[in-house]
C-alpha cells in the first residue's frame, strides 16, 4: 500500500525527492500539486552566495533553473515514492520571455509555477 503524499513539503522534503543537493536544491518549499500542475515557494534569491549569481547579481534566466527544479519536484510526486530522485533535462525552453534583468532585487518570497501541458507520469 503506498503511504499519501504530502500537499506541502519543506526545503528538506524537496532535496529528498530531486537530484539537486547542497546549494543547488534553490526550491524553498512547495505550496501546492496536482496532477498537472505544481506551485513552489523561493526565499534565497537575494542571498549573496546563490550558486548562480554572475558578476554580483542573479541574471533572470536563473529562472529557468527553478523551472526545471520544480518540474523535476512534480514529476517525483506523480511518481510512486519509491522510485527515488531521477535524473532528468530540460529539451527545450521555447518563447521564453524575461520582463526582468535580474532577480535578487525582486521582494519577498517568489513563486514559480509549472503545468503540464503534456507528457505522462514519467514525463
Amino acid at each position: 500500500m503506498t503511504m499519501p503524499r504530502p500537499a506541502t513539503l519543506d526545503h528538506a522534503g524537496i532535496a529528498a525527492r530531486i537530484p539537486h543537493s547542497g546549494t543547488m536544491c534553490l526550491l524553498e518549499a512547495l505550496r501546492r500539486w496536482s496532477h498537472d500542475q505544481i506551485v513552489c515557494c523561493i526565499v534565497g534569491h537575494g542571498d549573496p552566495s546563490h550558486p548562480l549569481r554572475l558578476d554580483g547579481f542573479l541574471p533572470s534566466a536563473a529562472a529557468l533553473e527553478y523551472a526545471s527544479q520544480a518540474t523535476a519536484l512534480h514529476g517525483a510526486m506523480c511518481a510512486p515514492r519509491e522510485a527515488g530522485p531521477r535524473p532528468g533535462f530540460l529539451a527545450s525552453a521555447r518563447s521564453l520571455r524575461l520582463h526582468v534583468s535580474r532577480l535578487d532585487d525582486r521582494p519577498g518570497p517568489l513563486e514559480v509555477q509549472a503545468t503540464r501541458v503534456a507528457g505522462g507520469d514519467t514525463q
